[in-house]
């Protein structure tokens, strides 16, 4: 086999296949960009060259400076991850004239299968099922809006090369679509460099089924089952299974032989993923075929106890497959959830900053257990605008889809982030509601199932807000344990009256909560609401970036435990596997701005990013709700919206303006 592995790529993808070169044996170079010169995946290989500036373009997507990379270490094979140019039917082709492997398939195929209308045109040739659409080469405005009329709505604009729910758009009704269209076309050219799109009829209910295949260069193949992808947001993954719940061992077979039809058409090499989409009743249609390894891989891995990234790298070194079709087969379940920052709350903007506290549950990584997690940060790692911005994949392996399903839920729940938002609770939810452990699945699950996913109000129990009090009173010095015989030796609110009082002003989104907590001689009291408890704590406190408590706490006799991660004014409290972040609020400085006006008229940045559009100029009316001006921050467009009616008074910035979370972008005038 070759000996010097270069990976093209980085974060947690780059740290996997560098583990798997490593159990091999292999020699692995990392490449990486100004962003990402302390990364994890740095560390985790054995040379590091930087490429260029942070932005991917600068770096993860110059071909030249990789293959110069590769040159100067003496690599003689490069991986390409997923995402950036992993499939780059040039960059393909540039590593076999530059005489060195491609990890991944034949340039022809990546170019066959890279754009979405092209392969719908082979498999439509082949006989395999499409749903109906427009995959043509016409790509006037009109044209396609009225292709999208013909097809009847809602119809779905999908970029041609796209891929991971980038460039993809649900268009209602006729008068939605050359917007729509619009908005599509640059989060394609954006993220791909090319703007085509393709239409089709938009199924209601459908379910994202995909198999995984392998080809290797003696023209076998097979295929290790399928995936269950149908829960997801925006066209995005949001949970993961093998295998697919209700699937028929005959339905397995036929999806698996029409995906391994797909793969022949092209003389696929290497692995690829095959995706369908499916009606409830079974019927299946193909969608794309993706021409590289999946960010869901490792529940493949771990049901079929294979290591996929190990098949790669044998099949590139003209090996033969690992197995044959009927040495395959099915242990238990395996699930998949990833750990992002981001605050659902905020429809799921991307969270900035440090990670000032990550701790994980025993677990393996990049390899076979009952809980795996794969990450390419660390606890101190920064979270940047540059780059999509996971923290972690979170799977989990049992007997049957249930065990797995409660281990994931516990799983979570004893993981623990700090530094910045996470949509953690919200995987919990979404694994712990009704419809997903019932397996009644399908793509729309998150917006039917969206007032249970995200509760308006939600009721804080007494413990958690005892729990952030007693910690505001721990930093304070403070103790909550009875006083030794010496009263000047110890800080925990003694006086000579016996008495002492504070209030702690805790706020949770909309909802204020008020706790009062009083020393009277040796016994602290805590008040929450209209009930009174006697209180006692004991806090100790852990090493690491954030300020973390270790806390046992006691209302009326009854043990709580948890922990507290201080991160500036918030509170994360983890307690029996629920997080709860509260703000603690200076009720002084509360009070000096209290009966001052919001910044009525200033909208603001709500995240670092990039303007790549202005709808509006200075002096022009504008309704509520209209799109005032794009952002792009992590590969996805986000819109900033008039907030009533008006006129725009001035603009801070022009489209192509990177610009920081707050920054003031309009100002508008009523």
């Amino acid at each position: 086999m070759f000996q010097t592995l270069l990976i093209a790529n980085r974060g947690e993808i780059a740290c996997r296949v560098a583990a798997t070169a490593r159990s091999l044996g292999l020699r692995t170079v990392a490449v990486y960009s100004d962003a990402d010169a302390d990364a994890q995946h740095v560390r985790a290989c054995d040379q590091a060259v930087r490429i260029g500036g942070p932005e991917p373009r600068d770096s993860y997507l110059k071909i030249d400076a990789i293959l110069e990379a590769a040159r100067a270490t003496g690599a003689n094979a490069i991986h390409p991850g997923y995402g950036f140019l992993s499939e780059n039917e040039h960059f393909a082709r540039a590593c076999e004239q530059a005489g060195i492997i491609f990890v991944g398939p034949p340039a022809q195929a990546i170019a066959a299968m890279g754009s979405k209308s092209a392969a719908k045109s082979l498999m439509e040739k082949a006989g395999v099922p499409l749903v109906p659409g427009y995959h043509g080469d016409n790509q006037d405005p009109d044209f396609l809006h009225q292709q999208a009329d013909n097809i009847g709505y809602p119809v779905l604009i999908k970029a041609s090369a796209g891929g991971g729910g980038k460039g993809m758009r649900i268009v209602e009704e006729s008068g939605a679509f050359l917007e729509a269209l619009r908005s599509c076309q640059r989060e394609a050219a954006s993220s791909f460099s090319d703007d085509r799109v393709l239409i089709e009829r938009y199924i209601t209910k459908p379910r994202h089924i995909e198999i995984q295949i392998f080809g290797d260069q003696h023209g076998d193949y097979v295929y290790l089952f399928e995936r269950d992808c149908s829960v997801q947001r925006r066209h995005q993954k949001v949970i993961e299974e093998a295998p697919a719940p209700g699937m028929t061992p005959e339905r397995r077979q036929a999806m698996g032989e029409a995906a391994i039809a797909a793969a022949r058409a092209v003389n696929y090499v290497g692995a690829g993923t095959v995706e369908f989409i499916a009606e409830q009743d079974g019927r299946f249609y193909f969608m794309e075929m993706n021409t590289r390894l999946q960010v869901e891989h490792p529940v493949t891995e771990l049901i079929t106890g294979h290591d996929l990234v190990e098949w790669q790298l044998r099949v590139a070194d003209g090996q033969p497959l690992p197995a044959k079709q009927d040495e395959l087969s099915i242990n238990g379940h395996a699930i998949e959830v990833r750990i992002y920052a981001e605050n659902p709350d905020k429809d799921f903007l991307p969270s900035i900053g440090t990670l000032r506290s990550l701790q994980y549950p025993t677990h393996a990584s990049f390899t076979s257990g009952e809980v795996r997690i794969d990450s390419g940060v660390r606890e101190g790692s920064v979270i940047s605008p540059f780059y999509d911005p996971m923290i972690a994949k979170v799977i989990t392996h049992g007997a049957d889809r249930e065990q797995a399903r409660r281990r994931l839920i516990r799983t979570l729940a004893d993981t623990q982030v700090a530094g910045v938002h996470t949509n953690k609770t919200f995987l919990q939810r979404l694994l712990g509601d009704d419809a997903f452990a019932q397996a009644d699945l399908d793509t729309g699950l998150i917006p039917r199932r969206h007032d249970a996913l995200f509760p308006s109000n939600q009721d804080v129990p007494a413990s958690v807000l005892a729990f952030a009090a007693c910690a505001v009173l721990t930093h304070q010095g403070l103790s909550g344990q009875a006083p030794n015989s010496d009263p000047w030796a110890v800080h925990d609110g003694w006086r000579l009256s016996g008495d002492y009082d504070q209030k702690v002003a805790l706020q949770l989104g909309e909802q204020a909560h008020d706790v009062l907590l009083q020393r009277r001689e040796n016994q602290w009291q805590i008040t929450l609401g209209e009930a009174q408890h006697a209180l006692r704590w004991q806090a100790e406190a852990t090493a690491g970036l954030a300020q973390t408590l270790t806390v046992r706490l006691w209302l009326d006799q009854v043990e709580y435990r948890a922990q507290v991660l201080q991160d500036g004014d918030h509170l994360q409290v983890a307690q029996a596997g629920s997080d709860w972040t509260l703000a603690v609020v200076d009720t002084l400085a509360s009070a000096s701005t209290s009966g001052q006006e919001a910044h009525g008229g200033h909208l603001t940045a709500p995240m670092p990013g990039k303007i790549i559009a202005l709808n509006v100029a200075a002096g022009d009316s504008v309704k509520q709700g209209d799109v005032l001006l794009v952002m792009e921050a992590m590969k996805m467009e986000h819109s900033i919206q008039a907030p009533a009616d008006g006129t725009v008074a001035e603009l801070f910035f022009a489209v192509g303006d990177q610009v920081p979370e707050g920054a003031e972008l309009v100002t508008m005038e009523s």
